[in-house]
């Protein structure tokens, strides 16, 4: 009897799910020049992609758990498009500050990067992910061997900047940058549990 095929592992459902990353993207380009976006557009566009940047990072790595829990669901080939994706918002997200909130000042961009402090740790967290999405390619995957899997854990210390970084950026209301760092914690913390689980139920039915 043949395998049945994972629920997600279709054309229509890669394309439903590629389209649905490019929604924000859409939405930004609609609601700049409709004036939606308040008073202050470029700083509202900037927490906008951050944002989305943010959320796909967690939403990468919740594949892997989720997956060892529902392994018929096939959400396993979408953490590189997710990721990919992510790293695109982060790099809007980085490129309409540099060049429209400090209009290619490179001196003041230096000057920024050095003494504030949310801005700091964004820098580093981008320098790490934009390593991660080069060598996300089966190419990378071949030559790295072994050390792609260790290469690519810096993912997590990487999305923990962001998550600083956001705090960090938001002047009063804190508690969005506190539920998402307590997200990722828990996705930290799922990843040793959910292979317990698995080893777990695969020793049952030994």
């Amino acid at each position: 009897m043949a395998a049945r095929r994972p629920w997600l592992a279709n054309r229509p459902a890669w394309w439903l799910i590629f389209l649905a990353q490019l929604a924000p993207l859409i939405y930004l380009a609609w609601a700049i020049p409709t004036h939606q976006l308040g008073y202050e557009p470029v700083v509202d566009s900037l927490r906008f992609l951050g944002d989305t940047a943010l959320y796909l990072l967690l939403i990468g790595l919740a594949v892997t758990p989720i997956q060892r829990l529902l392994p018929r669901l096939g959400l396993i080939d979408y953490r590189r498009m997710l990721g990919l994706y992510a790293v695109f918002y982060a790099s809007l997200h980085v490129s309409l500050w540099v060049a429209v909130d400090r209009q290619l000042d490179l001196a003041a961009i230096w000057e920024d990067v050095l003494e504030r402090e949310h801005i700091t740790f964004g820098a580093i967290a981008f320098l790490l992910l934009v390593p991660l999405a080069i060598t996300s390619t089966q190419g990378w995957m071949r030559r790295l061997g072994r050390r792609w899997k260790q290469v690519h854990r810096l993912v997590y210390p990487a999305t923990a900047l962001v998550v600083l970084h956001y705090f960090l950026s938001v002047k009063f209301d804190t508690r969005t940058p506190i539920v998402l760092g307590v997200v990722l914690l828990s996705l930290f913390l799922a990843r040793p549990f959910t292979r317990w689980l698995v080893e777990r139920r695969r020793g049952r039915a030994n």
